[in-house]
C-alpha cells in the first residue's frame, strides 16, 4: 500500500472505514462490508471475514440503493463489479437472521428474557442493556417500557414474529437484553438493522400487539 492509503487508513483509525456513499470515516459497527468474488460479484461481508479488500457503506438502505445506482461499488473496486437490484432487500434480510441469533445466543446464555413481566423483573434487578419492543406491537406496548428504560435504549426493529424467532414463540412483543458480552452483540446488529428499517414503519399487529406475558 503506498503512502496516501497508509495515512488514509491511520487517519481513520483502526476501528474506522469509509463509506463510498457519504466518503466519511465511521465506525465499523455502523457499516457493512462487502467484497468482490469470482466473476466481480458483489459479496456482503457482515461478519468481516473474507479475504480480500473491503468495501464499506454505511448501513442504511437509501445508502446501498445510492451505492448500486451510482456504480460506486465498481467505482470502489477498479474494476466491473454487478451489485443485484435487490440489494437492500438482501442485506435485510440478513440482518434480520443475525440478529435473531444473537438474540437466541443471549437467551440461552441467561442475557435475554421475553414478556413484559420478565422485562420488568429484570430492569428491577439494575442489569439492563438494552429494551427490546416489537416494531408491529401497539404504542401502549412501548409506552410500558419507557419508564423501564431509564435512558438505556429501546430497540424496536424486529416485528413480533421475527422477536418470537429468537426466544422460540409464536411472537414476543417486550424483551429485555441484560450486560454481557451476548446481550453487546445483539445491540450491534440491532442498531446496523435500525438504518434499514427507520425508513419504513411496520404495520401494527391487528391484534393489537400491546401486551404479552
Amino acid at each position: 500500500m503506498g503512502r496516501g492509503g497508509a495515512s488514509r487508513r491511520a487517519e481513520e483509525g483502526p476501528s474506522e472505514r469509509r463509506c463510498i456513499v457519504h466518503g466519511e470515516s465511521a465506525p465499523k459497527t455502523g457499516l457493512i462490508r462487502f467484497v468482490v468474488g469470482p466473476e466481480g460479484a458483489l459479496v456482503p461481508d457482515l461478519a468481516e471475514r473474507l479475504p480480500g479488500r473491503g468495501i464499506w457503506v454505511s448501513a442504511e438502505r437509501s445508502a446501498l440503493e445510492t451505492a448500486a445506482k451510482k456504480n460506486l461499488f465498481a467505482r470502489a473496486a477498479r474494476a466491473p463489479v454487478k451489485a443485484p437490484p435487490d440489494l437492500a432487500a438482501q442485506i435485510e434480510a440478513l440482518l434480520v437472521r443475525r440478529l435473531v441469533e444473537a438474540i437466541g445466543f443471549a437467551r440461552k446464555s441467561g442475557a435475554a428474557v421475553c414478556g413484559f413481566e420478565k422485562t420488568r423483573e429484570a430492569a428491577l434487578r439494575g442489569r439492563l442493556a438494552a429494551l427490546m419492543a416489537a416494531s408491529d406491537g401497539a404504542e401502549g406496548g412501548r409506552a410500558k417500557l419507557r419508564p423501564l428504560a431509564a435512558g438505556l435504549p429501546i430497540l424496536s426493529v424486529l416485528t413480533s414474529d421475527e422477536l418470537g424467532l429468537a426466544f422460540g414463540r409464536e411472537f414476543v412483543i417486550h424483551a429485555a437484553l441484560e450486560n454481557g458480552g451476548a446481550s453487546d452483540r445483539a445491540i450491534r446488529e440491532a442498531l446496523r438493522l435500525q438504518g434499514f428499517r427507520a425508513e419504513a414503519p411496520e404495520p401494527v399487529r391487528e391484534d393489537g400487539g400491546g401486551f404479552d406475558t
